[in-house]
């Protein structure tokens, strides 16, 4: 983990999220405090756990952003859930125990791509060798040696191959044989009828998929490719078979078990409110929620590649809560996540930042992809302030879906420009409040119309 100071975090996040300065402050305490935890003796570490969080606030504020950009600031395993995608034990659907697994399925990449910097040093000089297999193939020692006579013979064959060799090494080396076509054998793994569905079957300890595979024969095909196409496919094959697959899970584990974080959205969805009783879905929420009680307070799951325990995962809960309340949940849940972080509802200021400010911002992305067309797109101060009050307006009179409203009113501002790019003859176009209002005005003005297309 990198040492990155609270204020340094919240810098990294600034860069990429406009506003929720709340909401950044509580997630770059929780992160330092992971640091804080790692430097702790054994014996003091296992009494604190992390202090998980809450975020509230209407869709498209930024709550899944900046837990995203938050994980990759660390480079920490990070899933992101859904909690309406789980069911209580007994109902069709997902157990809440499937997220730990597939947080430590995304450890195991991580662990997989820090093992593939490591190897693929040793993996290129194993590559080498096995190109110059298959461009001199090793002639056959045992049976061109038949009469001792022919000893000297087979010395100078030997000697032979050994510079021809060489030589091919330095072709190799230069680049001259890039061209060249090699004829390689790859294994290809007959994928068996999957009989089972995911639903439901998650809490089986055994992976039943695997077993599968390692039962059904490998096949091998040959390929006929360029030195160039079968470097990279040999590189693949080296750098798996030098990969410990033991060694990978329990660095896995141990990664997923320290510094792995749970984003779980929609945690509103599982409410039962007091309005709405307890009829209907209502029954099942409560059971999602008290199999999630014991995931977020702590406890062993079983995985495919061991045992994890997620007592000192973190998590962090988002929801709207428009009809319900953090108060509705259970109140031993409500005990786990301590740290309540309301975000911010965006005004007319904050679109008009995420449209400039962020490094990758949405009208960078439009400019850079129709500069591919040889389309220059320039935006003036005045067109991004109208594309500001427009998002703000229309989210202000239909549903408002935060920051996503920029997209669809982008889309539909560059539509014809999109369209025609190949064939305009003008390859510059200025967008103003002018251009602005002409393309979009006649939208705006229709609540209904708006409706359908905003």
């Amino acid at each position: 983990m990198q040492e990155l100071t609270p204020r340094q975090i919240v810098a990294e996040l600034d860069n990429h999220i406009v506003g929720q300065d709340d909401a950044k402050r509580a997630v770059a305490i929780a992160l330092r405090n992971r640091w804080r935890w790692q430097q702790l003796p054994e014996e003091i570490r296992k009494e604190i756990t992390p202090k998980n969080i809450i975020m509230i606030g209407p869709t498209g504020v930024g709550k899944t952003e900046i837990t995203r950009r938050l994980a990759g600031l660390i480079n920490a395993p990070f899933i992101k859930v859904e909690a309406t995608k789980y069911t209580e034990v007994g109902y069709y659907g997902r157990d809440v125990e499937s997220m730990v697994r597939d947080l430590v399925d995304s450890a195991k990449n991580l662990v997989r791509e820090k093992k593939r910097v490591e190897l693929v040093d040793k993996a290129k000089v194993r590559v080498e060798e096995r190109l110059l297999d298959l461009l001199v193939p090793p002639p056959d020692w045992e049976s061109s040696y038949q009469e001792p006579t022919e000893g000297e013979q087979e010395e100078d064959s030997k000697e032979r191959y050994e510079r021809t060799r060489d030589k091919f090494r330095k072709m190799l080396s230069k680049g001259d044989l890039e061209d060249k076509e090699v004829e390689i054998s790859v294994d290809q793994k007959s994928s068996p009828v999957q009989v089972f569905s995911n639903m439901g079957m998650d809490q089986m300890d055994v992976d039943l998929q695997g077993m599968l595979e390692r039962m059904m024969p490998s096949q091998s095909k040959s390929r006929k490719l360029t030195v160039a196409e079968a470097r990279k496919v040999l590189l693949e094959q080296e750098v798996e078979g030098l990969m410990d697959k033991d060694a990978i899970a329990e660095e896995a584990i141990e990664l997923a078990e320290r510094n792995g974080i749970v984003f779980i959205d929609e945690l509103d969805k599982i409410c039962a409110s007091e309005e709405g009783g307890s009829r209907g879905g209502d029954v099942s929420r409560q059971g999602v929620q008290r199999d999630l009680l014991p995931i977020v307070e702590g406890t062993t799951v079983q995985t495919r590649s061991g045992s994890v325990k997620t007592d000192y995962m973190l998590f962090i809960a988002a929801g709207a809560f428009h009809r319900t309340k953090p108060s509705d949940l259970m109140p031993e849940l409500q005990g786990r996540f301590p740290i309540r972080v309301e975000l911010q509802e965006l005004t007319r200021d904050d679109f008009l930042r995420i449209l400039t400010e962020p490094t990758s911002s949405i009208t960078m992305q439009y400019q850079e992809l129709l500069k591919t067309e040889g389309v220059k797109i320039k935006f003036e101060k005045d067109g991004l302030e109208e594309l500001a009050k427009i998002a703000f307006q229309v989210n202000q009179t239909t549903q408002n879906i935060g920051a996503r409203r920029l997209h669809t009113i982008l889309e539909r501002l560059l539509e014809e420009v999109s369209f025609d790019a190949p064939d305009l003859k003008t390859k510059k176009i200025t967008i103003d409040a002018s251009y602005v209002q002409q393309k979009l005005h006649a939208i705006v003005e229709d609540e209904d119309l708006s409706k359908f297309i905003l």
